[in-house]
């Protein structure tokens, strides 16, 4: 018996034998509809879900082959290669216990437990993945019973994953296979090694860069980037983490199980606060030379919050803080740059009235008055309607905006009066050893119940529009976050749990027919490892937790 499978590569209709998998229809490679380009297949949206092309067609679909450039075919790549490594580690060094730490500029953190890796292992290691790429080894799955999968990574060291399916209560869980290396992952996998052609190993602290290919020319990886206030920041809150006893997503669900959510969420706001009142501290010691405090960050990083709490300790020391918003420089809409696609780009550095703003923080500086604009965004231009501000002796500017960091936004300014914050949710938190936590699921999580709560923009269209703001990110924000004086992790330990309360409604809402349902559904399954916080534990969080900004209720 045959069903009818609609390709949407060719945007034709086929006809497959019931049962046939995908990867027997599958072309080889697709082409890229914008660039032109080819990619090797390495998956499939089956009605906007992501699947693997051992996927089996029993009635009729949507079908959308993917490759590398696609988000979902990257996370694809991204996952096998992490079996690759693991794989290659367990061949080479039995005895070892690999780690992907955290995710970096350049690709993932790797290690060793407890001992630092060697150039010479790393070598080792980067020949072994490339012969295993060369013998073009399948990825398999099946399912097994939970109790058997535990009882793996356990003799695998691998606590943190056996503890993690144990916390879950499923009868079964899916297993995946490379060579003689048993592994779990949170996805599906490519066909097999050979799709693993570009990824390098680059030593880096006590271990290596997996690095992996870089979007837009992926025969390439991901060129090095030195971030070492980002690592270092990195650093500390992973330490942090160790010290709280919570390293991954089965320890934070163990602590809310255990009904010790009140307590975490009060001392993840103590450290917090301590955060703030540093930064304050050291705005405070330089005061005499400091007079403009500049805050950037990315999208649902916490900016507004963390620049007000910053204000609020900057208060306690004596100063006296006042805020101009960047967003009333934009220069008039007839003005506003244009993008490639013809629409105004006003995350561009040239949508501002540069001029008029260091104009007026050179007036400011020479203790002279200035009428601050107020920007109309319906009638696109600016009004001055009497707001007039100068600076005191103690007064300090604060002013937040996704430029702030970018020197050449205020080029005539003396830069020795500005100090500088990065704000940006870092979560070294892991679902296993080898598993990372996105800190980009995080903040997309978090704009998501914004933007619905406080915009009426629906979950779908923020998960549309993300793709779009992660380019600006990439273009405007993460380039200048080693200009910083001070960088702030506005990740909090309790925050997923919280986020998954608010988020999983919402995601339900998106439909099988929109193209967000794919990223729905991969949300969706990320938060089935989450244990939520309730809402009795979620009135402990205080008015003036960043969270508020997201959830609402702040009073900042």
């Amino acid at each position: 018996m045959q069903v009818e499978v609609y390709i949407v590569n060719t945007g034709s209709n086929c006809l497959v034998e019931q049962g046939s998998p995908l990867s027997s229809f599958a072309p080889k490679t697709i082409t890229d509809p914008k660039t032109g380009r080819e990619f090797e297949v390495l998956a499939a949206l089956v009605d906007h879900e992501l699947r693997q092309l051992d996927f089996t067609v029993f009635y009729p679909h949507k079908v959308e082959f993917i490759g590398l450039n696609h988000t979902e075919g990257r996370r694809v790549y991204i996952r096998s290669l992490s079996f690759l490594a693991q794989t290659a580690v367990r061949q080479l060094f039995p005895d070892r216990i690999f780690k992907i730490n955290h995710s970096l500029p350049s690709g993932y953190y790797c290690k060793f437990r407890g001992e630092r890796i060697t150039d010479e292992q790393i070598l080792a290691l980067r020949e072994r993945m490339r012969e295993l790429v060369a013998m073009d080894l399948p990825f398999t799955s099946r399912k097994v019973p939970t109790a058997e999968a535990a009882e793996w990574f356990e003799n695998q060291d691998q606590t943190l994953k056996a503890g993690l399916i144990k916390s879950l209560g499923q009868y079964f869980t899916t297993v995946y296979f490379l060579d003689d290396v048993v592994d779990c992952f949170y996805g599906p996998l490519a066909p097999s090694t050979g799709y693993l052609k570009v990824f390098d190993l680059m030593p880096y602290h006590h271990g290596f860069c997996l690095q992996y290919p870089q979007e837009g020319d992926e025969s390439h990886t991901i060129p090095r980037q030195k971030q070492i206030k980002l690592t270092n920041t990195l650093k500390d809150y992973g330490y942090w983490c160790k010290t709280t006893g919570i390293v991954s997503v089965g320890a934070l669900n163990q602590r809310l199980l255990e009904g010790r959510a009140v307590e975490l969420i009060n001392l993840c706001e103590a450290r917090q606060e301590r955060g703030y009142a540093a930064i304050a501290d050291k705005i405070y010691a330089d005061k005499d030379r400091i007079k403009i405090v500049f805050l950037a960050g990315p999208s649902s990083s916490g900016k507004t919050s963390s620049s007000l709490r910053v204000a609020q300790q900057c208060k306690v020391l004596g100063l006296n803080p006042k805020v101009i918003e960047l967003d009333n420089y934009f220069v008039e809409r007839e003005r506003t740059p244009k993008d490639e696609d013809g629409n105004y780009d006003f995350e561009a550095l040239e949508a501002m009235d540069l001029e008029l703003l260091g104009n007026h923080l050179n007036t400011l500086l020479a203790g002279g008055e200035v009428e601050i604009p107020r920007y109309d965004f319906k009638q696109g231009r600016p009004f001055f309607e009497g707001n007039m501000m100068h600076l005191e002796e103690n007064d300090i500017l604060v002013m937040e905006g996704i430029h702030a960091l970018d020197p050449a936004m205020v080029p005539s300014v003396d830069q020795s009066r500005i100090f500088r914050i990065y704000a940006s949710a870092l979560t070294s938190l892991k679902l296993d050893e080898n598993c990372c936590i996105s800190t980009t699921d995080n903040r997309l999580l978090r704009r998501m119940i914004r933007d619905n709560r406080v915009r009426g923009i629906s979950p779908a269209d923020t998960i549309l529009r993300w793709p779009s703001v992660r380019r600006g990110e990439g273009k405007y924000i993460f380039t200048f976050q080693e200009n910083a004086d001070a960088q702030f992790n506005s990740a909090l330990l309790y925050e997923l749990p919280l986020l998954k309360y608010y988020a999983e409604p919402l995601l339900r809402r998106i439909q099988p027919s929109s193209p967000a349902y794919s990223e729905a559904v991969r949300l969706r399954k990320f938060l089935d490892f989450i244990v939520p916080l309730q809402p009795s534990e979620i009135d402990a969080i205080p008015p003036t937790s960043i969270l508020r900004e997201f959830i609402g209720g702040q009073t900042l």
